[in-house]
């Protein structure tokens, strides 16, 4: 098992950062790198608590389908999301906010594993860790810049 955190600081109520993290219409903007789109469950706006989502990527070449759902909420200082179907062996993600003073901290931790016991592990230190660290710093690159963007309209 992996973990990744990345933490993000935004010049925005911890509301509408929240918001903007389970926003999947951003969440398709911030990785249209991967041709990624919602194709069932929820397919667009705010998804909540037991909602699934499952998104169609290509990924390293190949197209994936994952399904995600929200496991735990707790509006507007956490959620996790929670592989339901995909390619990894266990996928979590955790979303943490907290604010002071106008400032939000965004925090993701990943917990991940990929399958294929020995060779999963491989490719979990040499490729995927990598990988997912720039896409999840890519992502809440965009959440930023659209909240923030959103606070100074």
């Amino acid at each position: 098992m992996k973990r990744i955190i990345i933490e993000t600081t935004i010049r925005a109520p911890i509301a509408r950062c929240f918001d903007a993290a389970r926003d999947l219409d951003l969440h398709v903007r911030s990785l249209a790198h991967t041709n990624e789109t919602a194709v069932a469950g929820r397919t667009s706006g705010l998804i909540g608590l037991g909602e699934e989502v499952t998104w169609r990527a290509r990924h390293f070449g190949i197209r994936q389908h994952f399904t995600s759902k929200i496991t735990a909420f707790d509006f507007p200082r956490y959620f996790q999301d929670t592989m339901q179907r995909g390619a990894f062996h266990s996928f979590v993600h955790d979303h943490y906010f907290e604010e002071r003073d106008g400032i939000t901290t965004m925090k993701d931790v990943l917990d991940f594993s990929a399958p294929l016991g020995i060779l999963g592990c491989i490719a979990e230190t040499l490729v995927l860790r990598r990988y997912l660290e720039r896409m999840l710093t890519q992502r809440a690159a965009v959440i930023r810049d659209a909240v923030e963007g959103a606070v100074q309209s």
